[in-house]
């Protein structure tokens, strides 16, 4: 019942009474050394903060933007929003000008917490366009000594403000924090806007810690977790995980202490629960391998040769087959020698439990990480849903699926095909935006968009996006997530996008990755000089081709895909880039603006050229653009 449910900043208040200096509430590594906060500092600091605020005028129903890498004051300032009845909407820190103003300007902030002097500049020239931003705060001072506008305060100077406006007001912060409801506004996330301006998700305490208690339940998720904050505080993914579970189940995130350091202190920490997006694990595979082919050739040899062992050990027991005992002997000894020393390499010897949710895992790279005897599962979620809609259960496991509807979901598929689901951690509505509402929310249930069915075992198959899913002219499925999630299963390939729509065969755009690629080509002595020279050379094309060979082999074994195999296919010039509208700040392609920008790339490939001519325009972060020429190659592809 909703009686029984408290707002974040009263779940705060318990956790410092209960644990008060006794347990830690929340980590970051600072200058090699990592600082800790009990909950009764985590308490102080928000509470502190919070009468800042209030000082400067924010009024229950006030919008406060947050944005920047994950640190502690920025969920301390988040927290100290809702303790005064506002609403924190948090930003992606990588976000350009352009989207940072829609946002501003939709939310109606009138507050922003940066992170640095790299987040202020931006909001300080937003300011200038949007008068109703009243205060910019931020976190770090580093650089910002010069800067003099009256409404640019750092954060300890708010908390100082705080301190004597609780002197002379002691009763203002508990009433403030006592007149908060389990029905009130917790926090606004935007969608990352696959298909135009992202829409505002409005999501209730009631809904938001339902989530987070069904999540901890389901899992068995104590106070003694560990979890790494890493991830884009905009995304509910951290935000549920590194956020509401973690204050209502009253265990640690840790902050690390750059984007770049994020393996080795996850090494230090050794997190007992994890969640990542597909591209975070594809990531790490893709370093895995880099690894392996730098080894000596012993080394490659026994990993390649454990790692088959223990592939064929996983697919048996999810598939509930027994192992044959001289394969669970192999298993162990890889164990020995190869599965614990890769796992304590990543810093995830401890973990219990892993997540990955976001968008749809290439299935080899689900299998690859489950066989080296991580408890990994696919979870299916939404904004819209506080990321609770389905969870995949330990023993029933299928790399295909996302699991079965999560404790007190009802999911239903329509006569379409789309996924429908009711859940406890559902959203109220679009901020200001009504109309897709009412096509999204009917009846209590939300229409997801995405194209699924339940599987025999009772599983959720997502297939792709509604959208997306079509059929070639000769009547094949052409699913174009399905087919490049299996392209990204090779460490060569950071991205790639599928066509196939209405035409009769199906052509591929592949986005090289460049660290990986330009790694295998030094130690060939394959000379380049930048990304798009690299992407062009005709030994990249080779090994390019051959990985695709692998997907058209494994397309051509599935009855429904068989002919949806890659017929032609080009490598880009460029990384398909946020910056440049392509694709979102959570890497989800934009179809629709692909299509259009790169219509001529498109047409070459259903054509019978063996290239064609691009003239490519690319935006950096501070909004200046350049541009450049190059002759694609076109390479046709055998299929099976």
């Amino acid at each position: 019942m909703s009686e029984s449910i408290k707002t974040f900043p009263q779940i705060l208040l318990d956790n410092a009474e209960k644990y008060g200096h006794n347990k830690i509430a929340i980590r970051e590594k600072d200058y090699g050394i990592w600082q800790s906060y009990s909950w009764q500092d985590y308490l102080d600091q928000v509470r502190d903060f919070a009468l800042g605020l209030a000082s400067l005028g924010f009024k229950r129903g006030d919008v406060m933007a947050v944005i920047g890498d994950n640190r502690p004051e920025l969920y301390w300032g988040l927290a100290a929003a809702q303790c005064l009845g506002g609403v924190p909407v948090p930003l992606y820190q990588d976000a350009i000008e352009q989207e940072l103003h829609y946002i501003l300007d939709h939310s109606e902030a009138k507050f922003a917490l940066a992170e640095d002097q790299e987040q202020s500049d931006k909001l300080l020239v937003l300011k200038k366009e949007i008068p109703r931003l009243e205060y910019i705060f931020y976190e770090d001072p580093k650089g910002m000594r010069k800067y003099t506008e009256p409404f640019l305060m750092s954060f300890t100077h708010v908390q100082e403000l705080g301190r004597k406006f609780g002197q002379e007001n002691p009763n203002y912060f508990m009433d403030e924090v006592n007149k908060g409801k389990p029905d009130d506004l917790a926090i606004i996330c935007y969608t990352s806007g696959t298909t135009g301006n992202p829409k505002g998700v409005m999501l209730l305490y009631d809904a938001v810690v339902r989530a987070a208690k069904s999540f901890m339940e389901f899992e068995g998720l104590t106070e003694n977790e560990e979890v790494m904050a890493y991830l884009p505080m905009a995304w509910i993914g951290d935000h549920i995980f590194c956020y509401a579970e973690a204050i209502v189940a009253g265990f640690t995130p840790n902050c690390p202490e750059d984007t770049s350091t994020v393996v080795h202190d996850t090494r230090e920490i050794g997190p007992t629960y994890i969640f990542c997006p597909p591209r975070i694990w594809e990531n790490w595979l893709t370093q895995v391998m880099i690894k392996i082919e730098d080894a000596a050739w012993i080394k490659r040899k026994m990993f390649h040769f454990f790692m088959d062992i223990a592939s064929k050990a996983e697919k048996l027991r999810m598939a509930h087959e027994s192992v044959p005992i001289g394969l669970q002997i192999f298993y162990q000894l890889g164990r020995f020698l190869v599965y614990a020393p890769l796992l304590d390499n990543l810093g995830m010897r401890k973990v219990r439990v892993a997540y990955t949710a976001g968008e749809a895992i290439g299935p080899e790279i689900f299998e690859f990480f489950r066989s080296l005897g991580m408890n990994l599962k696919q979870l299916y979620g939404m904004t819209e849903s506080t990321a609770l809609i389905s969870i995949q259960k330990d023993g029933d496991i299928d790399p295909e699926t996302v699991g079965t509807p999560a404790p007190g979901v009802d999911i239903k598929i329509t006569e379409n095909g789309e996924v429908t689901y009711k859940s406890p951690g559902n959203f109220v509505g679009y901020y200001k935006n009504p109309e897709a509402t009412e096509e999204t929310l009917i009846d209590g249930y939300v229409y997801s968009g995405d194209a699924g069915y339940i599987t025999k075992r009772g599983h959720l198959k997502i297939v792709d996006r509604a959208k997306d899913v079509s059929k070639l002219t000769g009547g094949t499925l052409f699913a174009p997530k399905y087919i490049e999630n299996k392209l990204k299963f090779s460490p060569f390939i950071k991205e790639a996008v599928a066509h196939g729509m209405n035409m009769d065969y199906v052509a591929a755009f592949i986005d090289i990755d460049y660290g990986a690629v330009g790694n295998w080509a030094e130690r060939r002595h394959i000379a380049y000089t930048s990304y798009t020279d690299l992407a062009q050379k005709p030994e990249v094309y080779d090994l390019i081709y051959n990985e695709i060979l692998r997907v058209n082999r494994s397309l051509s074994e599935d009855e429904q895909l068989r002919g949806a195999q890659i017929k032609r296919f080009l490598l880009l010039h460029k990384e398909l880039d946020p910056d440049d509208g392509e694709i979102t700040r959570t890497r989800k392609v934009r179809r629709k603006f692909v299509a259009e920008k790169y219509d001529n790339l498109i047409s070459a490939l259903y054509s019978d050229k063996d290239s064609v001519a691009v003239d490519a325009t690319f935006t950096y972060e501070d909004g200046r653009t350049t541009t450049m020429k190059a002759n694609l190659s076109i390479r046709e592809a055998e299929t099976f």
